[in-house]
């Protein structure tokens, strides 16, 4: 859900007031939306989420960080290929892998626990085995961060009351289709008749509605940060279209809040976090620094690939191993640590803070968005009037403790037996950024099955399936599986 890749400029045009480009992903083009990245032009890297771009990507710095890592692993600088140079594939180096796997290991002396927030770190670390491979006394384990995975059951059922109503037009990105509500899900109401369609983008619903001025066009808004700016363009447009046949179900959640909630919860255990990196680059730092003060915590901002999440690791660890407690942005090349004046200037146009309900955890204090006054006639629970809707987890599903941390998929009964990806009880077993989906695609804990570590020689020797994400593909860390692509929400 908050998946975000880095794409080459090709082209800036013009397009219903807005402007657009055409960016190249390794070969695929699309249309982008560039009204977040005013500086960006044609030959620039973007880093690019749900058909906006929200950072134009520093070549320079993330050459720097190259660098560092090679001189740190007394390798010489690796001849240019073919390949167009996105920094996906360089962020993948065996032999980095390697060296930062071993500075880990000399520099963590005592045992340690951190969390990685983002489901798409969490896809990268488990499909690569990494945690498998720090040294003993050094414990990762999983959070909230799969926006999909914490939309409340409540505000699935309300989506799905809507989409099932005749004359509607039900639009959402497509990993919310499988998601299960209370006894349906939207792929089974699109099966049913309802007409509900993946969109790529929600410029995509805003297009629908204008096209379809006698039907009324609803667009289901999740995600974290990274996704609230495209979702606020979207309304904007509306308003600037005067389309009165479009309106949003808005169910985004916050990321700092449920980092507060995680800490105050008794018996926690997380000493340090590996902060999600797309999320920053619209945020950027300011709140994690008041986390890591007011709890003593240090925060790193990572990005996505192997290299990234390793040496975000061996940070957190010096700073844990002297007591500091700071703010350090690994993903110095995607991340600006005052984030993205465009982008937040919208979203605190269009939406305001509000409470909201997570999944399997209950009301966090501040931790969602709705929409403002002046845009409330975009909001579809009021249209629909679907409100008061409850709705009661399923009883074996123990989603809320595995996106606290407190559990993993596997101490789940139901885990590859009840639960799988093609029956889920929970979201985190669907969703392609969940825990469980995580564990499940790499064989964790199922019958027959072996870790990612144990499973790597044969990957290494070449039969790792491609990488969909990124269109690349290829190993990384030794002795591990491929790499789930440039992913953060």
């Amino acid at each position: 859900m908050c998946l975000a890749v880095p794409g080459r400029i090709v082209e800036v045009e013009e397009s219903a007031g807005l402007r657009m480009g055409q960016v190249d992903f390794g070969g695929v083009r699309k249309q982008v939306c560039l009204a977040y990245v005013p500086e960006a032009t044609t030959g620039d890297y973007v880093i690019v989420h749900v058909g906006f771009a929200l950072s134009r990507l520093d070549e320079l710095e993330a050459e720097r960080t190259l660098e560092l890592l090679r001189q740190a692993a007394a390798l010489e600088r690796r001849s240019r290929t073919a390949e167009p140079v996105r920094y996906v594939s360089e962020f993948r180096d065996p032999a980095l892998a390697r060296r930062l796997l071993d500075q880990i290991r000399a520099v963590a002396r005592r045992p340690w626990t951190v969390m990685e927030v983002c489901g798409g770190q969490t896809h990268t670390i488990v499909r690569q085995g990494i945690d498998e491979q720090l040294p003993r006394g050094l414990r990762m384990i999983h959070g909230p961060g799969c926006p999909v995975c914490v939309t409340s059951l409540e505000q699935i059922d309300r989506a799905l009351a809507i989409a099932a109503r005749p004359g509607v037009i039900f639009a959402s990105y497509g990993d919310m289709l499988r998601v299960p509500g209370s006894s349906t899900d939207l792929l089974s109401l699109r099966a049913s008749g309802a007409d509900v369609r993946p969109v790529y983008s929600p410029l995509d619903a805003v297009r629908l509605a204008a096209s379809n001025s006698e039907r009324e066009v609803v667009f289901f808004a999740i995600g974290f940060e990274t996704t609230a700016p495209a979702n606020a363009m979207a309304v904007l447009q509306a308003e600037a279209l005067g389309l009165g046949n479009f309106s949003m179900v808005v169910s985004h959640v916050l990321v700092p809040p449920a980092l507060v909630a995680i800490l105050e919860r008794p018996g926690c255990e997380v000493q340090g976090f590996l902060a999600p990196g797309h999320v920053c680059t619209v945020m950027g730092a300011a709140e994690y620094e008041r986390i890591a003060a007011r709890y003593r915590v240090p925060i790193v901002i990572a990005g996505f690939e192997p290299l990234d999440l390793l040496e975000g690791i061996l940070m957190l660890v010096r700073q844990l191993e002297t007591g500091r407690c700071e703010v350090e942005n690994q993903y110095a090349r995607a991340v600006r640590l005052d984030g993205n004046a465009h982008a937040l200037a919208a979203v605190r146009r269009v939406f305001r803070i509000v409470d909201r309900g997570w999944r399997g955890i209950g009301t966090i204090p501040a931790s969602g968005l709705r929409l403002a006054g002046a845009f409330e006639r975009f909001d579809a629970e009021a249209r629909f009037e679907v409100h008061g809707l409850r709705a009661a987890e399923h009883p074996a599903c123990v989603a809320g403790e595995i996106l606290q941390g407190v559990k993993q998929p596997t101490d789940c009964p139901a885990y590859g037996t009840r639960c799988t990806p093609r029956r889920p009880l929970g979201a985190p077993m669907v969703s392609s950024e969940g825990t469980c989906a995580a564990f499940y695609a790499a064989g964790r804990g199922l019958d027959g099955g072996a870790s990612a570590a144990a499973r790597a020689p044969a990957r290494a020797a070449g039969t790792a399936a491609p990488d969909a994400t990124t269109a690349g593909g290829g190993t990384t860390v030794p002795g591990a599986a491929t790499a789930s692509g440039g992913a953060g929400r």
